[in-house]
């Protein structure tokens, strides 16, 4: 009987003293938002710590800054994949396809930020192996640091949760990031160029929340819609990658996904789809023109918190699922895209958009009226209605009537104009100053008629000139910087340099003494080879 009774007590003697099982590493990448059900959103201090953890935990994951904000808060990064560390020069080496994945260029849309750091956690618990072939991974997602952490309960108005607050639109010098990607007067767009340029991703994301129409879509998305955007870009995301991402998330019912656009608010203006703006001031235009496959999302701002962030995970995880299958078509196309010139053809200066041959079926929505628990201010809550109602789109952009030119050979910039000098620079377009005096045949732009805006825009007030490129010799003094548009970076020299550009740097003053005391316009421009 003893020893029965020995054998009968092994197994509890066993169970006792073996060891707790170890708690699973990712559950300490758990989010504000899990934690709180939702009702809060995760501050700037502890994104940091969860990115730095998550490197800790998995020797896949490298943590790295890539600039600092206007208040002085390192941008945290994460890359993810082959690589031994996050050193520019590292990860580029490698053979595998580059994809940064971004968000809270606005501080109160946090649904990306939150999602990122879920995917985080899914990667550093062993998730989503098939990336791990052909992806390397870059991800930022606080971008507009100091706007996240000035968190008020009236931040962006009627938009569900999280009801506890969430951060502001602008930085903390009242920039929108999402408008200073070719001035970059900000020290996060010049900060988030140089990693673009360091790290030369294949392609962005860039995760936002929206507002305004009451639609029936979950998620609505964008390509980059400047027209000067290489077309096989254009071709790429709206015939294949798009279209595949959007088939794969509404197989299951669960969400309506469609191209970005918005119903004019004017009752008298004509019912139609509109997209936003073409400008390269925004962050996928502006990718567009370095010649990167870009891609903008918004979740429903009258989606619950909750399921924002769970459409734009699921999306996000449907564009990577497509990239990595891609994975070297993508890359392809951005070494293409890189090598491809543009001497001679005529590019856009000023777009109007262009409206559908024929109308779609645009699906409009509806929500109801709720009360904020703690303001007591409305909220608005989508309601699963779903009204398929035919309007027209105007979703690209095409050149108005007089808004072209033909891209010359280079450009010439006198050494006096630092500020330019400077931004070309910051974008990390190529040019060499001259070590000698010339006298050159060349063109010069004669200004006819000048015009700003009234209103203020990002403490700019637009400018817009008129006038004709005039041929004849000049000399040039030396250490003036000649930009040759034979260079990868072409379609956007020719926006920031073009005197008629709608983005440039005529646009954002930066040449206003010129043209005020001379009347003309003080860069040249030839179309033969230099001389």
């Amino acid at each position: 009987m003893r020893h029965f009774s020995l054998i009968l007590l092994l197994p509890v003697l066993t169970t006792a003293c073996t060891p707790a099982a170890p708690e699973d590493p990712s559950l300490q990448l758990i989010t504000r938002a899990e934690r709180t059900q939702f009702e809060q959103t995760t501050g700037y201090g502890e994104v940091v710590q969860l990115m730095q953890r998550a490197a800790a935990l998995s020797e896949r994951v490298h943590y790295t800054t890539f600039g600092t904000t206007a208040e002085g808060r390192p941008l945290p990064l994460v890359i993810v994949g082959d690589s031994v560390d996050a050193q520019p020069a590292t990860v580029t080496s490698g053979e595998r396809t580059r994809v940064w994945l971004q968000a809270t260029i606005h501080g109160g849309e946090v649904s990306g930020k939150e999602a990122l750091l879920m995917l985080l956690r899914e990667l550093v618990a062993g998730a989503h192996l098939q990336w791990d072939r052909s992806l390397t991974l870059l991800i930022a997602p606080i971008y507009n640091a100091d706007g996240n952490d000035r968190m008020a309960v009236d931040n962006r108005p009627y938009q569900l949760g999280p009801i506890e607050g969430m951060g502001q639109r602008n930085n903390a010098q009242g920039l929108d990031l999402n408008r200073d990607h070719m001035k970059l007067e900000s020290a996060e767009a010049r900060a988030l160029t140089r990693a673009y340029q360091a790290y030369d991703p294949h392609a962005v994301v860039d995760l936002h929340t929206t507002n305004g129409t009451e639609h029936a879509y979950h998620l609505t998305y964008s390509p980059p819609l400047h027209p000067n955007t290489h077309p096989d870009i254009d071709r790429f995301l709206r015939q294949e990658w798009l279209p595949a991402v959007t088939a794969n998330l509404q197989r299951t019912g669960e969400w309506n996904l469609y191209y970005y656009g918005n119903v004019p608010r004017d009752p008298d203006a004509e019912m139609s789809w509109q997209t936003f703006d073409h400008r390269p001031r925004f962050n996928n235009n502006y990718l567009g023109l370095r010649g990167r496959l870009a891609i903008i999302s918004e979740a429903y701002a009258y989606l619950s918190f909750a399921d924002r962030v769970s459409v734009t995970r699921q999306f996000v995880e449907a564009l990577l699922n497509f990239a990595a299958e891609h994975a070297s078509t993508i890359a392809t196309l951005a070494t293409a895209v890189d090598e491809s010139r543009v001497i001679g053809t005529r590019l856009v200066t000023r777009a109007r958009p262009q409206r559908s041959d024929t109308p779609v079926s645009i699906l409009l929505g509806g929500t109801e009226e709720l009360q904020h628990p703690i303001t007591g201010s409305p909220l608005r809550r989508r309601l699963d209605v779903v009204r398929p109602t035919p309007m027209h789109e105007y979703g690209t952009f095409v050149a108005t009537p007089d808004g072209a030119e033909v891209v010359p050979a280079q450009y010439y910039v006198p050494a006096g104009l630092t500020t330019v000098v400077d931004l070309l620079a910051a974008h990390g377009i190529e040019g060499s100053a001259l070590t000698d005096d010339l006298v050159i045949n060349a063109e010069a732009f004669a200004i006819s008629d000048t015009s700003q805006n009234t209103r203020l825009i990002e403490g700019h007030r637009e400018r817009r000139i008129e006038g004709s490129w005039q041929p004849g010799e000049h000399s040039i003094e030396a250490g003036t910087l000649v930009i040759p548009m034979s260079q990868p970076l072409n379609r956007l020299a020719f926006a920031l340099l073009e005197p008629r550009s709608d983005d440039g740097i005529v646009n954002w003053n930066l040449v206003d003494d010129d043209i005020e005391s001379s009347g003309l316009y003080p860069i040249l421009r030839t179309h033969a080879g230099p001389e």
